[in-house]
């Protein structure tokens, strides 16, 4: 099992590299860190488990936050609005990538958090409202969804993660808790 000591942390150079395209059939390998990155997701959920192993809630994983330099993440995103719940966010996700997205952003308005960032860094995330995907499953099938809101601002971090961006690349420096622009718009859940 993953444990927070397993956790790649800010300042490790597989954080800001791009994460390799994974080929099927997937190797073993990949399929127990398929496995093993849905498990941590499970148990950081569960309140007494997480704080028996001592362990930080989550919501999305990245490969490269075990310094595992592959396309995958772990999705186990609960309690979504109706007409924003998917099991997709309940699984993994092989070579995602964004295809298209909305003008229109979002931010979460208490910002966001990382696993692999142990320090509040406090500000504004913008990401886009609305996204479409294309992915693989553990199988090898090929999709293409479109998410958004707070699904889509989980995929959006995640996927940063393969391409070596922190959600703190995103903060201005300047200006943490200002909209950048008057097409962006707050939604109420913290990440």
């Amino acid at each position: 099992m993953i444990l927070r000591d397993d956790i790649t942390k800010d300042g490790h150079p597989v954080l800001r590299q791009h994460a390799k395209k994974l080929t099927f059939p997937l190797s073993k390998e990949d399929l127990q860190l398929a496995h093993d990155m849905m498990e941590y997701l499970e148990v950081s959920q569960d309140d007494e488990l997480a704080e028996k192993y001592d362990i930080r809630p989550g919501v999305g994983y990245a490969a490269p936050q075990i310094a595992a330099s592959k396309q995958m993440i772990a999705l186990l995103v609960p309690d979504l609005e109706d007409d924003e719940a998917d099991p997709l966010l309940k699984g993994v996700m092989v070579n995602p990538r964004i295809v298209s997205h909305s003008v229109e952003q979002i931010c979460l308005s208490m910002g966001e958090g990382c696993l692999s960032v142990d320090e509040d860094v406090p500000g504004y995330v913008p990401r886009y409202a609305r996204i479409t995907v294309t992915y693989d499953d553990l199988d090898g099938n090929h999709f293409k969804k479109r998410f958004k809101g707070y699904a889509a601002i989980v995929l959006q971090h995640e996927i940063d993660h393969l391409n070596g961006h922190l959600y703190y690349d995103h903060i201005d420096p300047d200006a943490p808790w200002t909209l950048p622009n008057d097409h962006t718009f707050l939604l109420g859940e913290e990440y």
